[in-house]
């Protein structure tokens, strides 16, 4: 008796601990409830038709299948974070029960996230997260972008010349990953007095590859081109495979796709760095749907920055032409 009389107070003891770590957060009142009722997830993001989102979603479609719930991949169709605001509302009125968010700028999400919350619909970020403002969303899946940044640069630093001019370029002005990307690189590049100039390509890889042909048309001594995303990264191989093959011009930047990594292999691209979206999209539904059923608190995830160059490209390409890297 006085053995099962301690078990019970210590398995007491053990959960209301854990209760108190759970930074401060109520569980939902859904929580342990309803185990059997179908889940509605809304993953809500910006640019919705970019390229980069397909892996994205299959990782997503995967979790929700084997989670047994329904996830739809919404958003806008490009940057405009009023209307992104406005979908994450709408979202809670058409009885989601959970939202990923991708949280492109830290502080305009800020009251929405809380009002989201505040109603009872649990938030957590994919892709891009908020770790520079008091944000109440439970967790975020996704690169360190600032780091990754460095990352990049320190690994390309010996071979850039010191005192030299770079182009730096952006599919999209107005998103904090790409701007913390770049400042990343910029840190360790003013360590060899490095100048740049930077340019929003597009999100359109081949429109994309003429501002860049354009600009380094205007800037006659500038040789190597650092994109902070997809598009901007494979228009830049492009552009230096159409218009500067041969004449000592290189490029290196972020994200895969199956002509990135062509661009790779044939040297025009040195190196792009992988944030494998595909568990950008899996995580956020298994972290939301074990919330709902059952009160877990989720974790921050870091998708990594691995560098892919010519030495392991091989191994990704197949797997990049079926959506999954």
């Amino acid at each position: 008796m006085m053995r099962r009389t301690l078990a019970s107070t210590v398995v007491f003891t053990i959960v209301a601990f854990l209760a108190g770590c759970s930074t401060g957060r109520a569980l939902p009142k859904s929580a342990t409830h309803d185990l059997d009722r179908p889940l509605r997830l809304a993953f809500i993001t910006c640019s919705v038709e970019g390229k980069f989102f397909e892996p994205l979603r299959r990782g997503m479609n995967d979790a929700a299948r084997q989670m047994g719930v329904r996830a739809d991949f919404l958003g806008t169709r490009g940057v405009d974070i009023p209307a992104q605001i406005q979908m994450v509302r709408q979202a809670v009125r058409d009885g989601y029960d959970g939202i990923a968010l991708n949280i492109i700028e830290p502080a305009a999400f800020d009251a929405v996230v809380q009002e989201t919350i505040d109603k009872g619909v649990p938030v957590v970020a994919f892709n891009i997260d908020d770790n520079s403002t008091p944000s109440a969303r439970l967790s975020g899946v996704g690169q360190r972008f600032f780091e990754a940044g460095k990352k990049l640069a320190g690994h390309l630093l010996e071979s850039i010349p010191e005192n030299s001019h770079v182009l730096m370029t952006l599919h999209d002005a107005g998103i904090s990953a790409l701007d913390d990307r770049q400042h990343g690189m910029q840190e360790v590049l003013k360590t060899r007095n490095v100048r740049w100039t930077v340019l929003v390509s597009g999100n359109d890889s081949a429109k994309g590859a003429e501002a860049v042909t354009a600009a380094l048309k205007e800037h006659p001594d500038i040789r190597i081109v650092l994109g902070s995303g997809q598009s901007d990264t494979e228009a830049a191989g492009r552009a230096i495979r159409q218009s500067f093959a041969g004449k000592g011009y290189w490029a290196a930047g972020f994200d895969l796709s199956p002509t990135t990594l062509e661009l790779i292999r044939q040297g025009h691209i040195r190196c792009t760095v992988d944030q494998q979206p595909y568990i950008q999209g899996f995580y956020p539904v298994v972290q939301l749907t074990h919330y709902l059923r059952y009160g877990i608190m989720p974790p921050d995830i870091d998708a990594g920055a691995a560098i892919i160059d010519a030495s392991n490209a091989g191994r990704v390409e197949e797997l990049t032409l079926q959506g999954v890297r």
